[in-house]
């Protein structure tokens, strides 16, 4: 009669900890259930930011289990971002966003004339009239490991371009674009989860890249496709 009362207790307990868990999951999706991906208008529109979900909104749909989170930026990109009134340097990021840089998955181009040529080294494609060629044999992989397809992929770079091309670049190679946000640029960001990489201390400039969740993407121990 004891064990089964202890019995008769555990499973209450185990019933009560399963719905308290439906329902606190039920209440966090209500509260931050997702738009569907709508590109804005005018030149942001251009760079296929999204209308609802962006530099003013990241913050009300972060830490969600169902999405990645990637900003596309070099820690140092070799383009002239400040002439275009950006940062070449990766100088803070949105909490929960980790970095991959975009010009190590494939070629860029495109860029203002202002900005000049971004890094040209080694690629996971190469981009072509709008075609994406493997350089390697685990390119693939290596894209689905950074990107998942069964994940919500919230996209963020300095103004948006980078993002944008990824995007386009994602939905190209069969991912699918309702999934996919271009959240827009860390320039123009204002909310409450920035973590700040510069810092000036006695008028010296130094960048804290500790701080940032980085994917290295490491081409010499990827094998080339023949």
């Amino acid at each position: 009669m004891k064990n089964k009362k202890v019995i008769l207790i555990i499973l209450s307990i185990i019933i009560l900890v399963v719905l308290i868990s439906v329902l606190l999951f039920f209440i966090n999706n209500k509260q931050n259930k997702l738009p569907k991906p709508e590109v804005t208008s005018g030149v942001r529109g251009e760079f296929g930011i999204d209308k609802n979900v962006n530099e003013e909104t990241i913050d009300n749909y972060l830490g969600r289990s169902d999405s990645v989170y990637r900003d596309m930026r070099m820690l140092k990109d070799p383009g002239n971002y400040e002439a275009i009134g950006g940062d070449s340097y990766l100088s803070g990021f949105v909490k929960g966003f980790e970095v991959v840089p975009f010009p190590y998955v494939v070629n860029v181009s495109g860029l203002p004339d202002e900005v000049g040529k971004t890094y040209t080294g080694k690629t996971l494609f190469t981009e072509k009239n709008g075609n994406y060629t493997p350089n390697y044999e685990e390119s693939m992989d290596v894209l689905e490991y950074l990107f998942p397809k069964d994940k919500n992929i919230f996209l963020m770079c300095g103004g948006g371009g980078y993002a944008g091309m990824m995007k386009n670049m994602l939905i190209e190679l069969g991912w699918d674009e309702n999934k996919i946000y271009n959240v827009g640029g860390y320039w123009y960001y204002k909310g409450e989860n920035n973590v700040l990489v510069k810092r000036t201390i006695n008028n010296e400039v130094t960048y804290d890249f500790w701080k940032i969740p980085y994917h290295d993407i490491d081409f010499s121990m990827l094998h080339e496709v023949d």
